[in-house]
């Protein structure tokens, strides 16, 4: 099992072990420096999903289409490449303990060889099964192509921006209309997930909030 797999299988057992406790987590709109013990044990658990070389930087309740929801972000223990642009591991669970996304953005898979489309929709696929087998059935796949993420590095004292490429899958859950996709990398694993996305038609932008995309919690903060 893949350290992406154990992400829903940690937070599956949450509900099913005490779903009461994490619905009373979500009542506080406090950041990780209030949280309660509570919302701890959800941290634990998603803890050992996340890369090794990886610590806890923040933890804190946001609000996705208006509903409830957890950000959790880890980022290297070493310090290397740490804050907002950086290389960071971060996830968004519903108040239910649904997996809504994740982002694993390493420097350690800049620059390498990418799968072709037919293997990166078929580790998708098997991701999807394992994690979100609900979204498999009237998935409609738009594209599979080249994504870029950037991440800001430090080289000598200096900030560059390195581009992050990896294969996108986009696709499409006809049963409710929102999207979905998987982002494979280099390592021929999920590098980044999300689902439930909803996108406005006209005049043509993504309505669901992008806690997973570090560009935006910028502006967010400024």
């Amino acid at each position: 099992m893949t350290r992406f797999h154990r992400i829903a299988l940690t937070a599956a057992l949450t509900v099913a072990t005490g779903s009461a406790v994490l619905a009373q987590s979500f009542t506080s709109s406090q950041e990780s420096s209030d949280m309660t013990s509570h919302s701890t044990n959800v941290t634990t658990d998603l803890s050992y999903s996340v890369p090794g070389t990886h610590a806890q930087a923040s933890q804190r309740t946001v609000s996705v289409d208006g509903q409830a929801a957890k950000l959790l972000r880890y980022e290297r223990r070493d310090g290397r490449n740490a804050g907002l642009e950086g290389e960071h591991f971060s996830a968004v669970l519903a108040a239910d303990g649904k997996l809504k996304g994740f982002a694993n953005i390493s420097l350690d898979l800049a620059g390498k060889p990418l799968p072709t489309r037919q293997r990166s929709e078929q580790i998708a696929r098997e991701f999807l099964q394992q994690t979100a087998p609900d979204l498999l059935p009237r998935m409609k796949i738009s594209w599979i192509d080249p994504h870029d993420e950037p991440i800001l590095v430090q080289r000598d004292g200096k900030s560059e921006t390195i581009v992050l490429t990896g294969m996108k899958v986009k696709a499409r859950n006809l049963a409710d209309g929102r999207w979905f996709w998987v982002i494979v990398g280099s390592d021929e694993k999920p590098m980044v997930f999300e689902r439930d996305i909803v996108w406005v038609t006209f005049p043509g932008h993504r309505k669901t909030e992008k806690w997973l995309h570090d560009s935006w919690l910028k502006t967010q903060a400024g």
